[in-house]
C-alpha cells in the first residue's frame, strides 16, 4: 500500500487490548456477574451505577488520583471540558457516598458492576477494557470490616463454583512507616524502596543494616511473608515503633476476624509488599483462585473523601476461567405453526426455545438439541 492509497481496515480487527466475547462466554459472564451481585445484595450491599465517563477534575480526585495514568480523556463537545473514561470504578462511588449519599446513614454499603478502560494493560493481563464489580464499606474503620469486605469476596466466588480461594495479605503501609521511623529520605530511601519493590533480601539486607533501627526489622520481615500465622509471629517478636507496630497489630486483628467469618480460608500474609496498592491506607488484599487461574479480585481500606473505607473488586473474566462451566440448557425447535402456548410452557419449565422463522430453518445448525413434536419435545437424532 503506497501513501496516496486508501487505508482499508478489517473490519474484525480491534485495539491492542480490546476484544470481542462471543456466545457462550458471554452468557456465562453475565451469569456470573448477577449470581456474586446477588450475594453481595444479601449481606445489605445497595447497587449503585455510576456514568461511564466523568469531568476529569471529579473522577481524578482522592483515591482516583491514583489511576490518574491509566485513564482515557477526552474533550467533553457539550461542555467544553476534559473528561475521564473510568478505570476504576471505587472513586466514583467514593463520589456518590460523599455527594449524593452524604447524608445516608452510616456505615454505607455499596456495589457495583460494570466496564473499566485502561489506557495499558500489562505483559501478563493485556487486557484493556474489563469487566468489574465489587462492594464498598464506607464511614467505619475496624479490622470487621475489612474482614467483611474479604469474606465477601470468598462467599461470592464459591455462589459461582469457585471454592479453593486463597486470601493474600499485604499491609502496604508498612515500609513506609518503617522508612519514616528511620528516618530515611532521598536517594537511600528510594534505593531501600526498590529493593523491597523487587525482593532482593541481599540488597535490603544491606542497605537496612546501613539505615539502621528500625529499617533493620524489613530484612525480617521481608522473609516472613508466607502462612498468616508465620507473618504476624514475626511481626509480633520484631521491636517494632508505635506507628508499625499499629499496623502490626491491625492486621492480626483482620486475620482474626477472617478466620471467624471464613474457617479453613487460606491466608498468607507479606508485611513489606506494597506494590500495586497505591491509595490503600491500611489492609490490602488479594484473592487467588486454583491453578493458574490468577487474580480474582483485590481490596482493601482505604480513604473515601474524608471517609474511612474498606472495599472490594472482582474479576469477573478471571472468575469466568475458574469456575466450572455449567451444563448447557437443552434448546428447542419449535417449527412453524407451533403452539405459543406449548412453547411459553417449556419456556417456563427451564428450556430455551428457538422458533422456526421459515421452512429452511436447520434444527441441529441453530444449536438444537430437541424438537417440539406435537406437545412435547422430542430428542434429535445424534449425527
Amino acid at each position: 500500500m503506497t501513501d496516496d492509497e486508501p487505508f482499508s481496515a478489517n473490519p474484525a480487527l480491534l485495539p491492542a487490548g480490546l476484544s470481542d466475547l462471543l456466545p457462550p462466554e458471554a452468557a456465562r459472564e453475565a451469569a456470573l456477574v448477577e449470581a456474586m451481585m446477588a450475594v453481595f445484595a444479601s449481606h445489605g450491599y445497595e447497587r449503585v451505577k455510576p456514568p461511564l465517563l466523568e469531568f476529569e477534575e471529579g473522577l481524578l480526585t482522592g483515591s482516583g488520583a491514583a489511576l490518574a495514568d491509566q485513564t482515557f480523556r477526552l474533550m467533553d463537545p457539550v461542555s467544553q471540558r476534559m473528561m475521564g473514561l473510568r478505570a476504576d470504578t471505587t472513586p466514583q462511588v467514593a463520589r456518590i457516598a460523599a455527594t449524593r449519599l452524604g447524608g445516608a446513614p452510616r456505615p454505607l454499603r455499596l456495589s457495583y458492576a460494570g466496564q473499566v478502560l485502561r489506557v495499558r494493560g500489562t505483559q501478563i493481563a493485556p487486557a484493556r477494557q474489563l469487566p468489574q464489580l465489587g462492594v464498598e464499606l464506607i464511614g467505619v474503620d475496624s479490622a470487621e470490616a475489612d474482614a467483611e469486605a474479604a469474606a465477601l469476596g470468598v462467599e461470592a466466588l464459591a455462589a459461582v463454583g469457585i471454592t479453593d480461594v486463597a486470601l493474600d495479605i499485604t499491609l502496604p503501609a508498612m515500609s513506609p512507616a518503617l522508612l519514616d521511623a528511620a528516618g530515611l529520605e532521598g536517594a537511600a530511601r528510594q534505593r531501600l524502596a526498590r529493593a523491597l519493590d523487587r525482593k532482593d533480601a541481599a540488597e535490603v539486607a544491606t542497605l537496612a543494616e546501613a539505615a539502621g533501627p528500625p529499617a533493620i526489622f524489613l530484612t525480617g520481615l521481608l522473609a516472613a511473608a508466607g502462612p498468616a500465622d508465620g507473618a504476624l509471629a514475626a511481626l509480633r517478636a520484631a521491636p517494632l515503633p508505635e506507628g508499625p507496630r499499629r499496623i502490626a497489630d491491625n492486621a492480626a486483628d483482620v486475620v482474626a476476624a477472617l478466620r471467624r467469618r471464613v474457617p479453613g480460608l487460606r491466608i498468607t500474609l507479606d508485611p513489606v509488599e506494597f506494590r500495586g496498592f497505591r491509595y490503600h491506607t491500611g489492609v490490602a488484599f488479594t484473592l487467588y483462585g486454583p491453578g493458574r487461574t490468577g487474580e480474582l479480585g483485590r481490596g482493601g481500606r482505604y480513604t473515601s473523601g474524608e471517609e474511612p473505607a474498606t472495599g472490594l473488586s472482582l474479576y469477573p473474566d478471571a472468575a469466568l476461567r475458574a469456575a466450572p462451566v455449567a451444563p448447557a440448557a437443552d434448546r428447542v425447535f419449535l417449527p412453524e405453526g407451533h403452539d405459543p402456548a406449548v412453547a411459553a410452557a417449556l419456556r417456563g419449565k427451564g428450556w430455551v426455545t428457538v422458533a422456526a422463522l421459515s421452512a429452511a430453518d436447520d434444527a441441529r445448525a441453530l444449536g438444537c438439541t430437541h424438537e417440539l413434536r406435537g406437545d412435547a419435545p422430542a430428542a434429535l437424532e445424534k449425527e
